[in-house]
This record gives structure tokens, sequence and C-alpha cells, in this order.
């Protein structure tokens, strides 16, 4: 059973301090290599390292085709200023032809996992001779895992899997005590500026976890230009997240007097402290409309707007 170190009791020196030398004896003489895909927790676990390891962690990027707009070279520009090599992979490819024709919520997620961990991560460790993994995985993760709530893809161990049997290396996972708010405040403490360590969570399947169907490359560039839009709106807002969800079903509309089959796009807006549970926050009825407008003038075949008012539970946050 993992002890949970709540926000309250989080020493923040002695915590980095702690798990720079849990990873430097893991590792010894050797080299690691870590996922960064900008979020806060892969951002934390890439300073951690870092601290570790030096140049002796390989930090990349891997490029899937699921991220937001820019991301990849935003995010590398960033952990260039603070010392960081960010190497791209790009692997576009692979994982939207393990997605093809798959509408099944676990089943993308377990696909995402399976392409991530086993063919991209494998090949990339094969070649730089790692034999560790550092990962963000954190205590969220594995309760609604284990709880059967969604299969989160960074969750091994905890199900049986051996991550060295099933992918030929060892997973480190330093924050694994912690929930997002005592994540955020490591972030703070390592040195990350704001904008990493306040940064809204977003899913490790990416935007594949926002489109309900086949996540095929039109119909993640359609959610990607939504999220855009979303996410620039509702910066001021300090909810603890909010996103643009693609909705499966075909929806009648009008444009100039004619019927028009279109989209639908689902916004949702979150009050949480640590994703456990959360409550949409309260926008205004004139955000939500700025918002449809937006949308609607700016993200090709969209119809429709719907702003999402259930809780979580019984509601996810992310909807797939």
């Amino acid at each position: 059973m993992i002890k949970e170190i709540t926000v309250k009791k989080l020493n923040t020196a002695s915590f980095i301090s702690q798990k720079v030398r849990e990873i430097q004896k893991a590792v010894g003489g050797g080299t690691a290599i870590n996922a960064l895909s900008g979020g806060v927790d892969s951002s934390v676990v890439t300073m951690l390292g870092h601290k570790a390891l030096g140049k002796r962690l390989k930090t990349v990027f891997v490029q899937n085709g699921l991220m937001r707009e820019g991301e990849p070279q935003r995010v590398a520009a960033l952990f260039r200023k603070l010392g960081v090599k960010v190497e791209i992979v790009n692997a576009r490819k692979e994982f939207f032809a393990a997605l093809k024709g798959i509408t099944d919520p676990e089943e993308k997620r377990e696909a995402i996992t399976q392409t991530f961990y086993k063919k991209v991560f494998g090949r990339i460790i094969k070649k730089s001779k790692a034999k560790f993994l550092l990962q963000g995985t954190i205590l969220t993760d594995v309760d609604e895992t284990i709880a059967g709530i969604k299969r989160q893809h960074n969750v091994f161990e905890q199900l049986g899997i051996d991550p060295q049997k099933a992918f030929g290396y060892r997973i480190l996972e330093p924050l694994i005590q912690l929930r997002k708010d005592g994540v955020r405040k490591v972030g703070k403490a390592i040195g990350l500026p704001a904008e990493l360590f306040e940064r809204i969570p977003f899913p490790g399947p990416a935007l594949s976890a926002r489109v309900i169907g086949e996540a095929t490359p039109q119909r993640i560039e359609t959610v990607r230009k939504a999220t855009a839009l979303v996410e620039r709106l509702l910066k001021g807002t300090k909810a603890f997240q909010y996103m643009a969800i693609l909705h499966e079903d075909r929806v009648t509309g009008m444009r100039n007097g004619k019927r028009d089959f279109g989209q639908q796009i689902e916004i949702r807006c979150w009050d949480s402290v640590d994703a456990r549970v959360a409550t949409p926050t309260n926008l205004s009825f004139k955000t939500l409309r700025k918002l449809s407008d937006e949308i609607i003038r700016s993200v090709p075949g969209i119809v429709s707007v719907t702003y999402n008012i259930a809780t979580k539970p019984p509601s996810t946050i992310e909807a797939v």
C-alpha cells in the first residue's frame, strides 16, 4: 500500500533531496530516460531526474500526434532555458495506426499504453541502453485504476504487471505518494516557472481522451482547435481544469437557412483541489456564449456546443 504524503505534511526540501537520492541509488552509474509531455507531473519528474543524474538523464518528448497545438516545440524551448535538453521523437504514424478502428474507451487507452511503452519507448531505451524509465505517476492515477474507474496508462505494478518483464526496463515513480496539489508545490520548490507548475492537468492519452469514438487524425485536429480556444478563453478563471470534448454523434444544425449536419463540442470546466472530487465551475452565460460563438465560427464542422454541469462523481474529469 502506498503511503500518501498530503500537501499539509509535505516538506518540499526534504522530499526533493530524498527522491534525488533514491533516483541516484536506483540508477547507480547507469542512465535513465524520461518522457516529458509538458504537464505538471512529467515536468516535475524531469527536474528531479535532472537534479539527480544531470546528463545521464535522457529526456524525450514523444510527438504522438495527439498533443495540443505547438506543444513539442514550446515545451522543448521552456526546458532548454532550465538547462535540460529535450529530444523530440516523431511517433505520430505509430499511434494513429494503433488507434485505427478503435472506439471503446478502455481499448483506446490500452492501445496507447502498449504503443508508448512497448513499441516507442522500447525502441528508444534499447537504442540508448538505459535500464530505467522515470515517470510522473501520482496517487490519483493509482486510485482510479485500482478502483476500476478508468485504466490510467502509467499504472502497472499495482495491477500485478512487472514492467521489467513486460517492456524490458524498470519504471521509477518518485511522485507516487503525492496528489496534484503536492506535485505543484514540489514543482515550485524545484525551480519550475509558474507557467509549468500551475499548468492545468492534461491526460496521458492526450487528446484521444477527449474524442468520443474513433480518434482519427481529422477528429483529433478538430478537438485540438477547440482545445486551443477553450484554454485561451478560460485561462483567467483560475479553474482546476478545462477542456473541449468532441462527441461522436452527427448533430443537425443550420447554416444560411439550410440544414447542415455537423458535430458537437462539449465544454468541461472544473473546480477541484486534487482531482478526486470536482464540481463544474460556475461560468457566466456571457462566457459560455463567447465560447460557443468562437468554436462554431473557428472550428470547421461544429454546429453545437454544450456545457457539462455534472459533478465528479458520478462524472469523471476527462470524458474517455
